[in-house]
């Protein structure tokens, strides 16, 4: 009888020590993977920051919007589970703005509309959310890709596009040109917002 409670205490210190190693690895794992997890966030934070940095150095943006900016990054978590599938998301939206910002600086060098890539960005800050809360799931899939495409720049240079204006008949019609009454809507649409 000796021997069957012994071998059963033997056989339980066993099973215990077995689940407490599983468990311990377990609990590792999730650690590794949270750590993996945070420290992808934090490179896709770091490196839209420093694009960022860069584009105010390039005197494209204004310093005091890079906060603002950088906010699309800091708020994304905000409202958001931390998920893979919302990191490749973020990180697929920081991409984008970098590109397409990077895209049109090196076009406006080479043309010289570095002042209308400038607007165009500052219209961009207008437009983001002023609360955290407002950074949200609907806000990163679908509003912001769109603000991202209207910060395009035509592709003629500045000069002949002024000369195109002055020569253009449409400053001697008295009637409103459709691009001139795009930009009335806008201008409007921004006052009302």
């Amino acid at each position: 009888m000796a021997y069957v409670v012994f071998f059963t205490l033997a056989l339980l210190i066993t099973i215990l020590s077995v689940y407490l190693v599983i468990e311990n690895n377990r609990r590792k794992a999730r650690e590794a993977e949270k750590k993996a997890f945070n420290d992808r966030l934090k490179v896709i934070s770091s490196n839209f920051k420093l694009k960022v940095a860069e584009f105010v150095e390039a005197k494209i943006l204004r310093p005091k919007y890079a906060p603002q900016i950088n906010a699309i990054v800091g708020n994304f978590f905000v409202v958001q589970v931390h998920s893979e599938e919302n990191l490749a998301q973020l990180e697929k939206v920081s991409e984008l703005f970098i590109y397409s910002v990077t895209n049109e600086l090196n076009k406006c060098r080479s043309n010289g509309n570095m002042d209308l890539l400038a607007e165009q960005l500052q219209y961009f800050v207008a437009e983001l959310p002023t609360a955290g809360i407002a950074y949200n799931r609907d806000f990163y899939r679908e509003m912001l890709p769109a603000l991202i495409a209207r910060i395009q720049t035509p592709e003629t240079p500045a000069q002949q596009q002024d000369e195109d204006v002055l020569d253009s008949p449409e400053l001697t019609s008295s009637e409103p040109s459709n691009q001139q009454k795009q930009a009335a809507a806008l201008v409007k649409e921004h006052a009302v917002g």
